[in-house]
């Protein structure tokens, strides 16, 4: 348990590898700090169902009010000025700019990010929007979700509005965040929203979710944007041990979880799916060209890596992932082991994988939670998280200094936030929240990042 302190730690971090113009962020997204699920007409998103169905989140909440960032966006702004970053990546609300997809426009919701956006540039933070965080709309689902093609199509006609209402002042986009997610924990074995069980079946919620970032980068660049891409969770694969069916149970792994997803952005191609057993995907003509079309950079969101077995008979997959020896753990427990060198490991992969036609990498997101109380009287001393962001900032230090190509690290999350099927009950901030008043707390690793970051620019 973090105790309350006085007396920051301070870990040194290498900053020597990192070059002039290296931008540092944090980051947050809609659902999880909004509130207002109700207000001003917005719409109801898969998270919306997945919160009002009993049971489905551990402590019962409902993701409202939280920190109440829609009513107090200036106090979120005014964090961030203090912190000193570059830029701030959040996200924006389908179903608050577009209820019905296809239908009309909100202009409260549209409002509302033209404030946000206008606020982060008065004081001198570059607004990095996120067109989808996980929030689909239901009404979409209730049509398929990501299992029809005819999802993406919506999202790229919410991609034109966005890009249309907002490009003249937010110049800087991700598309999706984290399709591995959405596919993987939402489709194939349901503990995220829309919670499907289709394991294999899934797949072709892969290939939608790209298409329709390809829609989405296409109107984006219609619109002017100065710079997007796609933004993935991905993970240094660890086979459990070394006889060949724990090292193929780890490739298969690697392949459904990283390179599936990685693969036709940046190759322009698959892995050959068919040769393991799996079903092709539901590419048709042009698709490809349309998915792998140069972006502006790479998003990786790192959290840990993942140690691979070969799953027990009867449980209708090839893999189970356990805990990695000897790792440190955080508030998630032994499947989100502490290990910063994989994060190295991981980028110089990509290098080495991916050669010319990998563009620079983005940080998207990197961060820890740790048990931490509800309320506090002053700020936190929450080393384990200062210890966790200072041995993955070395290790994309390390990263650059073998020649990788990384411009920015983003630190998730700007506030304590809702954490989805966990409800209040993790707690990544630098910002410590409230719940019962949004009163926002910085924590040490609030003070101790925006150190790093002045340090960085001296």
């Amino acid at each position: 348990m973090t105790k309350e302190s006085a007396v920051p730690q301070h870990p040194s971090v290498d900053l020597s590898p990192f070059p002039p113009g290296f931008r540092w962020s944090a980051a947050t997204a809609a659902f999880q700090i909004e509130g207002s699920r109700s207000a001003d007409g917005r719409g109801r998103s898969i998270w919306d169902d997945f919160v009002e169905t009993p049971g489905a989140v551990r402590d019962g909440a409902t993701a409202d009010p939280g920190p109440d960032s829609y009513r107090r966006h200036r106090e979120d702004v005014a964090l961030l000025a203090r912190l000193g970053v570059d830029r701030y990546r959040f996200s924006i609300s389908w179903v608050r700019v577009q209820p019905e997809p296809g239908g009309p426009v909100l202009q409260a919701g549209l409002d509302y990010y033209r404030r946000l956006a206008d606020d982060l540039l008065d004081a001198g933070i570059t607004p990095f929007a996120t067109l989808y965080h996980w929030d689909l709309p239901s009404v979409l689902e209730g049509r398929g979700g990501w299992l029809d093609r005819d999802t993406a199509q919506r999202f790229g006609e919410y991609a034109e509005v966005a890009a249309g209402a907002l490009g003249d002042r937010i110049r800087h986009w991700y598309t999706l965040n984290e399709p591995v997610i959405t596919t993987l924990l939402g489709y194939a074995v349901g503990v995220l929203a829309p919670c499907r069980r289709l394991l294999f079946a899934s797949l072709p919620t892969v290939h939608h979710q790209l298409l329709a970032h390809g829609l989405a980068l296409r109107a984006l660049r219609s619109a002017g944007a100065e710079e997007a891409g796609i933004v993935n969770n991905h993970t240094l694969v660890l086979p459990a041990g070394e006889k060949d069916a724990e090292l193929g149970a780890a490739a298969m792994y690697d392949l459904l979880h990283n390179r599936v997803f990685a693969d036709p952005v940046l190759t322009g191609a698959y892995p050959d799916l068919e040769a393991l057993g799996i079903p092709a995907m539901p590419v048709k003509d042009g698709d490809l060209e349309l998915i792998s079309a140069p972006g502006d950079f790479y998003g990786i969101n790192f959290y840990n890596p993942t140690t691979v077995a070969r799953a027990a008979e009867g449980s209708g997959l090839p893999f189970e992932i356990v805990p990695t020896p000897g790792a440190p753990v955080t508030g998630f427990g032994p499947h989100w082991p502490i290990a910063p060198a994989a994060l190295t490991e991981l980028l110089v992969e990509f290098r080495d994988r991916y050669g010319v036609r990998l563009p620079p990498l983005v940080i998207g997101e990197n961060g820890a939670s740790f048990p931490e109380p509800d309320h506090v009287t002053g700020p936190l001393h929450d080393a384990e998280r200062i210890a966790y962001l200072a041995g993955h900032i070395d290790a994309v230090g390390a990263a650059l200094r073998a020649g990788v190509d990384v411009r920015e690290y983003t630190v998730w999350s700007l506030l304590d936030n809702f954490e989805w099927a966990e409800g209040w009950a993790q707690r990544f901030g630098l910002v410590h929240v409230d719940y019962d008043t949004a009163v926002r707390t910085p924590k040490e690793s609030f003070d101790w990042y925006r150190a790093l970051i002045s340090e960085a620019r001296s």
